[in-house]
């Protein structure tokens, strides 16, 4: 999965679980000041994201996380140390 296919998903499940329109939803987006989420929509985020790629997140790896960019970040070095990147 390359990085574009982790930030169409990442759109995907931010219009599904919190109605959050794609046009609002950059790479540059902060989570929490821009698009609303709180520290409960980031769990249910992180749940989606495990199911997605098949493996937990270490709890470290989304304290630095605060925009849309870092989530994709996080996720692609996820599915790299399961060497399911493209």
């Amino acid at each position: 999965m390359t990085k574009d296919e982790i930030f169409v998903q990442l759109q995907d499940f931010l219009q599904e679980l919190f109605e959050i329109p794609r046009e609002h939803i950059t790479l540059e987006s902060r989570l929490y000041e821009d698009l609303d989420l709180d520290s409960i929509d980031a769990v249910d985020l992180v749940v989606k994201l495990q199911k997605l790629t098949g493996r937990r997140f270490k709890p470290e790896s989304f304290k630095s996380v605060s925009t849309v960019q870092d989530v994709v970040q996080v996720t692609w070095e996820l599915l790299q140390e399961s060497g399911n990147v493209a």
